[in-house]
């Protein structure tokens, strides 16, 4: 049997059935395609915007006239280490730190017992002393009479001459002894005086209305007025008088031309972060710190407020105008930029914006007040385009 070669064998394709293979190709592509179209259109819609972002933030409306700062320390210009004019030991003390005190009151005082004996005897003399000169001067008169009866009686020839000379020398040695009795009581008196202000030294009293900052002795502590002796102090307590606090700030002197007396500012207390508080400026100390190049500024609290104390550290902010109490008040503030049309702000909530109006105040040089409608430390797109809208993704610039 004859062998047929395979290898010479072909299937004729008829011209329907390549037609129908080329449209099919086509519909593959063109699905592909749509496809593959369908996929960019959907990311590209998807996509995140790009947006600059900025917070919604606390704004002092007085940090708009801010033209200098300066850092300073809180100052009580009637401030009193209060010790003692006599070495002794502290017997009693009646105050403590933040103790309230008036002028002339007694706060404390020292073992004293022997200082009030000394008085009793130096009262005791001078009633002595005043007895004898009351004394004295009874001698004095009796003398007198005596004196002028012999006088009369002289004259007509009653008595002799050395009896007149007799009476006029007792009248004499009466006379002199009165002086000397004057003389003692004034002694008397002089000793008496000084036993009280001795005694007084041992009397501590505030020298002015204040407060006590510290207590620098304890009851049973030898005080003295130098402090030289071991383990002896040279003061009780420490008092300032708060209604004379200031601030000494310290201004370099390239700066010091920015500054004038009765120029109005803002102080900040790190003690109170929340808490400004006006100020105007009293005095320019006239020298400078060669070594520092600075030149220190007392400024006054205008408004005045519990709680400053001395040593305090502050910091001054100088302004170029005048303030009122609704100035040093915070308030929130955004970029002018960030508002589209009159009062509508995108709000960035995770990866999406919301439309939010808002209540717009005072305005200050590229910021805005914000009466209402936006949250502190919120986020805002700043410049916001004309595709934004609600609900559209987004990507901070920044991020």
């Amino acid at each position: 049997m004859e062998k047929i070669d395979l290898s010479t064998l072909r299937i004729e394709k008829s011209e329907k059935f390549k037609r129908s293979t080329k449209r099919r190709s086509k519909i593959t592509i063109i699905t592909g395609a749509i496809l593959v179209f369908s996929i960019l259109l959907f990311v590209l819609l998807n996509r995140p915007v790009e947006v600059e972002v900025s917070t919604v933030s606390v704004f002092y409306p007085f940090q708009a006239q801010a033209v200098l700062n300066a850092s300073g320390y809180v100052v009580a210009e009637k401030r009193a280490a209060v010790g003692v004019k006599t070495t002794g030991t502290l017997e009693w003390l009646g105050v403590r730190e933040g103790s309230i005190v008036k002028k002339g009151e007694l706060i404390g005082r020292l073992e004293n017992r022997d200082l009030e004996a000394n008085l009793e005897q130096a009262r005791a003399n001078l009633e002595l002393q005043e007895a004898n000169l009351k004394q004295a001067e009874a001698e004095l008169t009796d003398a007198g009479l005596t004196h002028e009866r012999n006088r009369q009686l002289l004259e007509k020839g009653f008595i002799s001459q050395q009896e007149y000379d007799t009476s006029l020398t007792r009248l004499k040695k009466a006379e002199a002894l009165v002086m000397s009795q004057r003389a003692a009581l004034r002694l008397a008196e002089a000793q008496v005086k000084a036993a009280e202000i001795a005694l007084s030294y041992t009397y501590i009293r505030a020298p002015f209305d204040g407060i006590v900052l510290t207590k620098d002795a304890d009851v049973g502590d030898i005080v003295t007025p130098l402090g030289a002796a071991t383990n002896a102090r040279a003061s009780i307590v420490t008092i300032a008088d708060l209604k004379s606090i200031y601030v000494e700030a310290e201004l370099s002197e390239q700066n010091i031309g920015k500054v004038r007396e009765g120029q109005e500012c803002v102080i900040e207390l790190d003690a109170f972060p929340d808490r400004r508080f006006r100020g105007m400026v009293r005095k320019i100390i006239p020298t400078a710190d060669r070594r520092k190049a600075s030149v220190k500024i007392k400024v006054t609290f205008i408004d005045k407020s519990q709680g400053i104390l001395p040593d305090m550290s502050a910091k001054v902010i100088f302004l170029n105008g005048p303030i009122n109490n609704e100035d040093i008040r915070p308030v929130l503030a955004i970029s002018e930029s960030a508002i589209k049309g009159d009062s509508i702000v995108f709000v960035v909530e995770g990866s999406i914006i919301k439309e939010r109006k808002i209540k717009t105040g005072r305005r200050f040089d590229s910021l805005v007040e914000i009466l209402d409608g936006l949250k502190p430390e919120e986020k805002i797109v700043v410049r916001p385009f004309e595709r934004l809208k609600d609900g559209l993704k987004v990507k901070p610039k920044n991020d």
